[in-house]
């Protein structure tokens, strides 16, 4: 059983999100977990915005919260969110990681050595690199992998990276991932 979705994302990453989020019934048993490449600007819009178009509760976690299922967390602007051994956040402020912070690499990193074969990890649109290492982990200790297909992606730069670094083991639509996640833990789609 799937346990959590880490979900990387930049620029485009608004009208992404807004397809994906509502998707999510109310009672999806998964946590899931977005970094969304946004300017240090230290308020939570983006929390709220989601939550507004979700059956399910959105929130910025706060430091050695623990990680619930049908919860959906947002990164907060200006930290890096990791994911520790024990299923609770931590926020670091450590330099950026691919220009960003907070990074996408370093959720999946940690999601991934958390979670390994329980996680899935998810690039969506962006401009930028970061993501391609942290999918890769998530391949390497087992978990499922999915990509936005790069030709319904705002900004393609990003999908296309991933892609390009690791053998996805799906590559989907952005009009069909939602319904996807909503199917795969119920139906429980294996790797390919």
């Amino acid at each position: 059983m799937y346990e959590a979705i880490v979900i990387g994302v930049s620029a485009g990453g608004l009208h992404a999100l807004s397809q994906i989020i509502p998707e999510f019934p109310k009672d999806y048993p998964l946590a899931v977990i977005i970094v969304q490449h946004r300017l240090n600007d230290h308020n939570d819009f983006l929390a709220e915005y989601l939550n507004n178009l979700s059956n399910i509760k959105v929130k910025e976690p706060q430091s050695l919260e623990a990680v619930l299922p049908s919860n959906i967390y947002v990164a907060p602007a200006g930290y890096h969110l990791l994911i520790e051994r024990n299923k609770t956040f931590s926020l670091s402020v450590d330099p950026p990681v691919s220009y960003s912070i907070p990074s996408i690499d370093v959720l999946f990193q940690s999601a991934a050595m958390c979670y390994q074969m329980k996680l899935i990890g998810l690039i969506l649109t962006g401009a930028n690199s970061d993501g391609s290492e942290g999918i890769k982990a998530v391949k390497e200790y087992g978990g499922l992998t999915l990509v936005q297909e790069p030709s319904t992606a705002e900004v393609d730069f990003m999908p296309k990276s991933a892609i390009n670094n690791t053998d996805i083991d799906h590559i989907i639509p952005l009009k069909q991932i939602g319904r996807f996640l909503q199917q795969l833990e119920f139906n429980r789609v294996t790797h390919e």
